[in-house]
């Protein structure tokens, strides 16, 4: 079976890793939504809250598993579970930059092989961080993500 990863913090999911997340679960048989937590960053939704966003989200992708990532290395969490891939969506030029070191370094421990999908054009400007921000000043960031999230951003569950 081929399994791969999407991972993210997804604080909060938008709808441009769920068109990278549905894409992924076209390309490969199995695909483990891996939510992580930094204990260095601060999140406005836990673990837990993530979790149930994306699970709303995404439960009619067939062969989509939403996991915790636990602490540690991506890496590892991949060779733990037997993943061939890790599937990370690219907005841009600096995202690649950005990526393709920590890519590298995955290969070289484990083995395991980063797939790049480019954004839908309709999200290249959509990050977590910009729907946070213009949420919290009052803008209107229904387009950008789903239901539940938006749900959550509104303080409902």
């Amino acid at each position: 079976m081929r399994r791969a990863v999407c991972p993210g913090s997804f604080d909060p999911l938008h709808k441009g890793h769920v068109e990278v997340i549905a894409r992924a679960a076209n390309l490969f048989e199995e695909v483990v939504v891996a939510v992580s937590a930094n204990p260095a960053k601060t999140y406005r939704f836990s673990v837990d809250e993530r979790i149930a966003m994306i699970e709303a989200t995404v439960s009619s992708l067939a062969g989509v598993a939403v996991r915790p990532m636990g602490p540690g290395l991506l890496a590892e969490f991949c060779r733990q579970i037997g993943a061939d891939a890790i599937v990370k969506g690219l907005r841009g030029g600096a995202d690649l930059e950005f990526e393709a070191p920590m890519a590298a370094m995955n290969r070289h421990l484990t083995g395991v092989e980063t797939v790049y999908l480019p954004a839908d054009a309709r999200y290249t400007h959509v990050s977590s961080s910009l729907i946070k921000e213009v949420h919290g000043l009052g803008g209107d960031v229904a387009e950008f993500v789903p239901a539940a999230v938006l749900r959550g951003l509104d303080g409902g569950a």
